[in-house]
């Protein structure tokens, strides 16, 4: 079988080596960085987000292995709309209950855990180690940083981010394209479009674009 990444960076080197461990026999990266750009580590970049479209055909899957949601979001929309096929990714160390769901596109690393009745949506990362408890939703192109911890019931809303082992107490939601800094313990409800930060966590600015970006950058 034959996998597209699109995103040749450290986190795609993470998909790449967990795609050969589940049994895709071929990778092939693409990065808007070609030609400059030729390998990521061991592998080749064999091409743009535009030679990507022109050859979605030979892939039985692609997937996109960028950090930043939104960007994220367009790249694999985008795909989709061109009759690509969404890959799903997950190492066979992580623990996904067979009675939890992991939509199309997502992404769940070593050691992570997904918990019965669950629901991962599509283009999710959820990152090494990190747990994802039972009843927990997931929304479309959320990021669960390593060693993060969603307890029982638990909502994180599309385009949201939980930093590097934050925790998220059960049955409380993160608002849309909010993001949860490193090492934060929430036990409120957080807003869209804010960044939470501290033990307990608190607003210490609002959301954009621009900050979203600076953030992306910092991971």
């Amino acid at each position: 079988m034959r996998l597209a990444i699109l995103g040749a960076s450290g986190h795609g080197k993470v998909v790449a080596d967990t795609a050969e461990r589940t049994g895709w026999l071929s990778v092939s990266f693409f990065d808007d960085a070609w030609p400059n750009l030729q390998r990521n580590g061991p592998w080749a970049v064999e091409g743009n987000t535009e030679l990507l479209f022109k050859r979605l055909p030979d892939f039985e899957g692609v997937v996109v292995a960028i950090g930043d949601n939104r960007i994220r979001a367009l790249k694999q929309s985008g795909i989709v709309a061109s009759g690509g096929k969404m890959a799903t990714i997950i190492h066979p160390s992580a623990a996904v209950s067979a009675y939890a769901s992991v939509d199309a596109g997502s992404q769940v690393f070593a050691n992570a855990v997904v918990n019965a009745c669950a629901k991962v949506g599509a283009g999710v990362i959820v990152n090494t180690g990190a747990v994802v408890e039972h009843d927990c939703v997931v929304g479309d192109f959320a990021h669960i940083s390593p060693n993060a911890v969603m307890a029982g019931g638990a909502t994180l809303s599309p385009l949201a981010w939980i930093g590097s082992c934050a925790s998220v107490r059960q049955q409380i939601a993160v608002g849309e394209a909010s993001v949860v800094g490193m090492g934060a313990v929430v036990i409120k409800d957080v807003a869209p479009n804010v960044i939470v930060v501290g033990n307990p966590a608190k607003v210490v600015e609002p959301q954009n674009e621009s900050t979203h970006s600076t953030q992306t950058r910092k991971k």
